[in-house]
């Protein structure tokens, strides 16, 4: 078997067609499937599929677990066991070695968030130059939906409603949903396409392209500084918002929709109580408070 030949039908149409993943997926596959690759040159001395054991699986986890979190070589297994399930189908190998291996658990983390004050430091950050109306725009749109940044860079000017009030998101496996957006964030898409060129992605580079996800983090990070906060991602703008909307009484269902959630226990890891949510849940209820 000609291995850059099954590598390229793999994620071009395996992933890419048949199971619609998304680039994202794509690009963390092919790192995974490298170290694998890699790792496998050092253990036999070849690179042979077919040669692969369940055994040899179970090492590949086990040379990571210093340098990687169990969420990380969780999805590293994941990858190795869709790789070798789409080798068995394509009769490509005799046996799939990966068919009964068990997933490392998933240590629980509660994601990071800022409150709502921290926030509103963080929106108002930005000057009013045209980078500066861009920038707080595009954090009042992650902090306004929710939506993940590759969602957020994903944005034309025809899927944002201003009037309506809505921006269509094209989320995981390109699956449509319709996510309302708030007055300020809308404000603030109105200020910046006063200065924009009207081109068809709604938030530009410098040269008029599309930002990219690291652009976005670059940018975040820069405004995180002059607002005195620290570890602030666009993913924490999604946590903020998650945990905002259910301490002041959302529907988990809701907000599951909102995030664009599969499976309800995903956005379940959002029901954190906060310690001032607690404290406040104390002051009303205990009798001596």
């Amino acid at each position: 078997m000609d291995l850059r030949d099954v590598l390229t039908k793999f994620f071009k149409k395996y992933l890419k067609v048949e199971k619609n993943a998304s680039d994202l997926t794509i690009k963390n596959y092919q790192v995974d499937l490298g170290q694998f690759l890699r790792f496998l040159k050092r253990d036999q001395g070849e690179i042979k599929l077919e040669n692969v054991t369940y055994a040899t699986i179970r090492k590949f986890p086990g040379e990571m677990e210093h340098a990687y979190s169990k969420s990380s070589i969780s999805r590293k297994v994941s990858c190795l066991r869709t790789f070798f399930k789409f080798l068995a189908r394509e009769g490509l190998i005799p046996v799939n070695p990966a068919r009964f291996r068990h997933l490392p658990k998933r240590g629980l983390r509660l994601p990071s968030f800022l409150s709502e004050e921290e926030v509103i430091k963080l929106l108002e950050s930005p000057p009013s130059t045209h980078n500066g109306l861009r920038d707080r725009a595009i954090m009042e749109v992650l902090y306004a939906t929710g939506i993940r940044v590759s969602e957020l860079v994903g944005l034309n000017l025809s899927n944002v409603d201003i009037l309506g009030g809505t921006v269509r998101v094209f989320g995981k496996g390109r699956k449509e949903r319709i996510v309302p957006i708030g007055r300020p964030a809308i404000f603030a898409i109105g200020e910046y396409l006063k200065v924009h060129r009207g081109l068809s992605p709604l938030f530009l580079n410098a040269k008029g392209g599309r930002l990219t996800s690291r652009s976005v983090q670059t940018i975040i990070n820069k405004y995180a500084r002059i607002a005195g906060l620290k570890n602030v991602t666009p993913h924490t703008l999604r946590h903020s918002f998650a945990t905002h909307l259910l301490s002041r009484g959302a529907d988990l269902r809701m907000v599951q929709e909102l995030l664009g959630h599969i499976s309800l226990s995903t956005t379940q890891i959002y029901t954190h109580i906060t310690p001032q949510r607690l404290k406040e849940v104390y002051i009303r209820a205990h009798p001596r408070a």
